[in-house]
């Protein structure tokens, strides 16, 4: 099928992967460059996480999540150029004086743990058991938590690899190009069979309901530091989270505010993520700042993704919030069912909206 995508961030790029995979032909409309500058995939740290996240939200996006790690090494397989992914799960710390704060995320996960019993349960750790995982962290904090099974990869390498496989493919790339679903009638002569969009923010115009939430990531080199694994700090004002990659990088982040602002981070912000990154590992102190990123994440109003019907060939891909990579999978798997067969039974199993825009 000759096949139209609207958007070259994390969802446009995977659907375009897959897509091209199966055979089809496509064309790829893009409103920024192919370096996805403009894309909401380049302010993350791509963790993982569906038990941590699960204190943050609902059932579903934790069973998507669960389904990512089962995924993603497959899609990783599928790329010619390599992409860091690690699964080594994740350590949660916390100083004493926030132990009620983490006490309270801790009957979180327990509560998670109760209701999907696939999920492997957090580990409770003693300082000694936290510097067997990570020895840098034993000396410093007393106790912690440990999620078993969650992973990482580097989004930036992800989103390079990706490009790199729609070139190789001779996919049409436009860049610097919007386009909107009223620019295209599928199933008519001349037109496209198929059409997704998936502009993220750039759909507001026909999803009102979109927001903007801004988020901060702050990318280090510490090659001093020895983290090897995502570390997320409980703390009541800025909770944050470290994700080490590969040669020495750190992707440091954590803030969300709810405003469609993209202007670069501000002072208060990175002083607070470097801060508490410091008393993480005072390593960091020795680090050089690569990069600063900002940008707003596409969120509904439920903060839950949604896929939305514009007609029987078009489908919206929106809603990821924070939970872009780690849900990426799962969506691109429910699209590709309603592709194929117009039902989705993934998308009963993980709750997943699925709208009539006209209803």
């Amino acid at each position: 099928m000759n096949i139209v995508i609207l958007g070259a961030g994390l969802m446009g790029r995977l659907l375009a992967c897959q897509l091209t995979r199966a055979g089809h032909c496509l064309e790829l409309f893009e409103a920024g460059g192919p370096d996805a500058q403009t894309s909401a995939a380049r302010a993350a740290a791509a963790m993982l996480a569906p038990l941590a996240e699960s204190a943050v939200t609902e059932t579903g996006v934790v069973q998507m999540g669960m389904h990512a790690l089962k995924r993603w090494p497959e899609l990783l397989a599928q790329l010619d150029e390599p992409v860091f992914f690690q699964q080594a799960g994740t350590l949660v710390v916390w100083h004493r004086q926030d132990a009620a704060e983490a006490d309270r995320f801790s009957r979180l996960l327990d509560a998670t743990s109760e209701s999907l019993p696939t999920l492997p349960a957090a580990q409770r750790l003693d300082a000694t058991g936290l510097a067997q995982l990570e020895p840098s962290l034993g000396a410093r904090f007393p106790q912690g938590l440990y999620l078993p099974g969650e992973g990482q990869l580097d989004n930036h390498q992800l989103l390079a690899a990706m490009l790199h496989q729609l070139q190789n493919a001779n996919v049409k790339l436009n860049w610097n190009s919007p386009r909107s679903p009223d620019d295209f009638t599928p199933g008519h002569p001349g037109q496209p069979d198929w059409m997704f969009d998936c502009r993220g923010l750039g759909a507001r115009d026909q999803w009102p309901a979109l927001r903007g939430v801004r988020g901060e990531v702050i990318m280090l080199h510490a090659p001093n530091v020895t983290l090897s694994r995502p570390t997320r700090l409980i703390h009541p004002r800025y909770p944050i989270y470290i994700a080490p990659k590969q040669d020495g990088i750190f992707r440091i982040g954590a803030t969300e505010i709810e405003s469609d602002d993209m202007s670069p981070a501000s002072v208060r912000s990175t002083l607070e993520l470097l801060s508490a990154a410091y008393t993480v590992d005072s390593g960091f102190g020795e680090g050089r700042i690569v990069d600063l990123v900002t940008q707003c994440r596409p969120t509904l109003p439920d903060n839950l993704p949604s896929i939305r019907r514009l007609g029987e060939r078009v489908l919206q891909i929106n809603g990821l919030y924070r939970h872009g990579f780690m849900i990426a999978p799962a969506m691109l798997d429910v699209v590709m069912e309603l592709f194929e067969t117009q039902t989705s039974p993934l998308a009963n199993t993980f709750s997943l909206s699925i709208q009539d825009a006209h209803e």
